[in-house]
């Protein structure tokens, strides 16, 4: 059975009410008004209105939280020990395109410290939720990394730039060095969903660079509470603030890191 707990309730029933919107959004994706934020950075009526109805329940239950979000930026509670990280749709070009391959994701902070997570596919209704010291879980399943030692049978996942951003050199070496290495690569466009596969066992590792925190708060505490190693790209523990991640089991992570740390671009 899953873990249960006040906030993990409360984070839970947060998601769903925002999910149940964004399934009906998605079956009419023709008439989504979409608007451009950036070079192929796409922001729709759908992701504000779902920040903004998590903002509204989270605070409704827990008054004075503080929050940071991709839409609404950072929003200070009288609570300063608290604060909520929402992204509230990851995967906004696969939303936008029908793949049903997106998330919200929403984690909890307490003194600057992750203590609970949750990621929700609303079209899938998988539900992955964690928190600090109490476990991961999909769906009622207690989860586990994957236990291979070695690279070459791995399935590794990453992000890399799209349209518009710095970095594409650097990821494509990245990538032809692990592709070299591992039994495939997979680019699926929904961080919070690979941190949470890789929590689940169904990936081996993922890595990404220039990614924000609402993008991989929830699913770092999956992680760990799942059993694997998190790390920035430079080895330390600034994941948030660097906007970089490497995450695996404990005999890849080190492997993967030295690897990482000696691919050049050009």
């Amino acid at each position: 059975m899953t873990y249960t707990s006040p906030i993990l309730n409360v984070m839970t029933a947060a998601v769903r009410k925002a999910g149940r919107p964004l399934i009906r959004d998605f079956g009419e994706l023709e008439n989504l008004q979409i608007s451009m934020k950036g070079p192929a950075d796409f922001v729709t009526s759908a992701d504000t209105r779902t920040e903004s109805l998590l903002i509204e329940e989270l605070t409704r239950v827990r008054p004075g939280y503080g929050f940071l979000g991709e839409e609404s930026g950072t929003i200070e509670g009288k609570d300063e020990s608290h604060r909520f990280i929402i992204d509230p749709i990851d995967g906004t070009t696969n939303f936008m395109h029908g793949v049903p391959h997106f998330a919200i994701s929403v984690a909890l902070e307490r003194e600057g410290q992750l203590v609970a997570g949750v990621i929700y596919n609303p079209v899938t209704d998988d539900l992955f939720v964690a928190e600090k010291n109490h476990g991961a879980y999909h769906n009622h399943k207690r989860l586990r990394v994957a236990g291979r030692k070695e690279l070459g049978p791995c399935l590794l996942a990453t992000g890399f730039p799209f349209k518009g951003r710095e970095g594409h050199a650097q990821s494509l070496a990245e990538m032809e060095t692990m592709m070299g290495l591992t039994a495939g690569i997979r680019r699926f466009g929904t961080a919070s969903l690979d941190l949470a596969y890789v929590a689940a066992g169904r990936f081996d590792g993922f890595w990404e660079r220039g990614i924000k925190a609402w993008d991989m708060a929830a699913g770092i505490l999956l992680v760990r509470e799942a059993g694997g190693m998190i790390a920035d790209l430079d080895g330390g523990q600034d994941m948030l603030t660097k906007g970089s991640i490497l995450v695996a089991n404990e005999y890849l992570q080190p492997q993967l890191l030295k690897l990482l740390k000696n691919v050049k671009a050009g």
